[in-house]
């Protein structure tokens, strides 16, 4: 199942709608210990000699670290619980865990000058002390603390491994803003569903691996329901991929139509072509202006080709009747690539649409006797759409363009592109990302891929995926060539428009961050290398 992405009164809501059904406060405080418990020993589970230390606010959070500590010790961790904020002297989690053999320690009686001692004593570090209701800046006694561990932790020849509970206590979980005495984490594990804040710059840069714990909240709850925000995992990912049979031929994986290219922009059908191939598409077929053909087929010896008539290397608006007797066997079609933006182009692109909107009428028995001889064939309708780059620009000038794409396409604009088709500056969509992907998703009936760090994925059904990834190894040209390959490889092979948009952006994300393993620093990548890391993070979901 994929994670659900909340703000937090909408996680406050669902809490008390639990409550309100019978699943109780202390029976959700009781799923998310024994979950972040179970996380604990799954991730560390080698340190737990070496002994974990709960940092223990007054809130939830710090009750869900009690909990934790608890079930730890029970398996015969060395666990102990530093009380940093005052919690009831009668309150029963603190007795429990006294029983299960976790050293109880209250912040009066260690100082802020022997607390490296103390961390020293300890592997795994459980950040309890703050939740997601906080108001920033932080003040009082709770900033010194964490400030005192954020040092320690920053500054240690051997820190100990920081899990955060829920959040790292100082993140602000709807807008992502951060206290300067935020402890960074290697591993969030939040709970029931990824907190908003999370998935946004800076806070995303402290919390580490996110791992999701359940709450055990009740089946068809009306407020869980109504989520339709998601923040995609390997998992979900890997339930989706299509299978590969072993009886399948190539006919099994769809065929993806990349009509890409033009004299200046030679690569973005070769990176384009080779990603839907690496996806898995049965078939790939390279729809480029006449004279790339001769610089490319040495290259991409795998590929078909169709010669696509040109003026001075751009695409011409006479290649739209070529294209179209040619969209026989194609299950999916990306255009847009490497166009430029020569008039020509945008003129096939209208053509082609054009040509679409009589086709279309014709099927369903509205024949004109003015249709023009030579525009009645039978053509079958466009593939699956995939729509990129100076595509998306050459789009725009298209009068009514939303409308006239066979719906739903799937469209990957960056905020440039984003702010050509939309009119908006590109300072309002990065200020609003979220909402402006799924404002115009509902208004132009299409998929829409906001590119950028943490990319949005809309539907116009009313679905959100954000992907968890911000990393400037893909801060790069050609990498968007990559990624809309991906998604017409996924849609050549049946998937539907959301779900390959949102899977091709988690594994081009993925392929990313380990291109940057494999080289080392972000300045290094190429688009090539996140093309080449792409087998590696399929292989991982196998």
């Amino acid at each position: 199942m994929i994670p659900k992405l909340v703000t937090v009164p909408e996680m406050q809501a669902i809490e008390k709608a639990a409550d309100a059904a019978g699943h109780s406060y202390a029976a959700m405080m009781e799923h998310a210990g024994r979950g972040l418990a179970e996380t604990v020993e799954d991730l560390l589970g080698y340190l737990a000699e070496d002994g974990v230390l709960g940092l223990v606010g007054s809130g939830n959070n710090g009750g869900d670290t009690l909990v934790a500590l608890t079930y730890l010790a029970e398996n015969g961790w060395k666990a102990a619980a530093l009380v940093v904020r005052p919690r009831p002297p009668d309150d029963p989690l603190l007795e429990r865990a006294r029983r299960a053999g976790v050293t109880l320690l209250e912040a009066d009686t260690v100082t802020l000058e022997g607390l490296p001692s103390l961390l020293a004593e300890y592997a795994v570090l459980l950040d309890g002390v703050l939740g997601t209701g906080i108001r920033l800046p932080l003040r009082g006694s709770a900033a010194a603390w964490l400030d005192a561990v954020r040092r320690y932790v920053t500054e240690a020849e051997e820190p100990p491994v920081v899990v955060a509970v829920d959040a790292p206590s100082g993140v602000d979980c709807n807008t992502g803003e951060v206290a300067p005495e935020t402890i960074p984490a290697d591993f969030t594990v939040t709970m029931a569903a990824v907190k908003m804040g999370l998935l946004r710059l800076p806070a995303s840069t402290l919390t580490g691996e996110i791992r999701l714990v359940s709450i055990g909240l009740p089946e068809g709850l009306p407020t869980w329901e109504a989520v339709r925000r998601y923040v995609p995992n390997p998992a979900w990912v890997q339930e989706i991929l299509p299978s590969r049979p072993p009886d399948a031929h190539k006919g099994t994986f769809g065929t993806a139509l990349v009509v890409a290219g033009s004299s200046n922009y030679t690569g973005a059908a070769l990176l384009a072509g080779k990603a839907a191939y690496r996806v898995g598409a049965g078939l790939v077929t390279l729809a480029v202006p006449a004279p790339l053909h001769t610089a490319l087929a040495g290259h991409f010896p795998e590929a078909t080709w169709v010669l696509l008539p040109h003026e001075l290397g751009v695409i011409a608006e006479s290649a739209a009747g070529v294209l179209r007797k040619n969209l026989g066997r194609p299950t999916a079609l990306l255009f847009g690539p490497g166009f430029g933006l020569e008039e020509t182009t945008r003129d096939f692109i209208a053509a082609l649409l054009e040509a679409e909107s009589s086709a279309a009428r014709r099927r369903i028995g509205f024949v004109h006797e003015e249709t023009p001889a030579g525009e009645g064939d039978d053509s079958p309708p466009l593939p699956s759409l995939v729509v990129d780059a100076d595509g998306l620009k050459l789009l725009a000038q298209i009068e009514d363009w939303a409308r006239k794409l066979p719906a739903p396409a799937v469209l990957t604009p960056h905020p440039g592109e984003m702010s050509v088709l939309t009119g908006l500056s590109k300072a309002e969509i990065q200020g609003d990302r979220l909402g402006t992907a799924e404002r115009f998703a509902a208004e132009w009936g299409h998929v829409v891929v906001l590119k950028g760090a943490h990319t949005v994925v809309a539907s116009p059904d009313g679905r959100t995926a954000v992907i968890p990834v911000a990393t400037p190894a893909l801060a790069r040209a050609g990498t968007g060539d990559v990624l809309a390959g991906v998604i017409v490889g996924l849609r050549a092979q049946g998937l539907e428009a959301f779900e390959a948009a949102a899977a091709g952006a988690w594994l081009h994300g993925m392929a990313g961050l380990t291109a940057l393993d494999t080289l080392g620093h972000p300045a290094s990548v190429l688009a090539g290398d996140v093309l080449a890391a792409l087998p590696q993070v399929l292989a991982e979901l196998a």
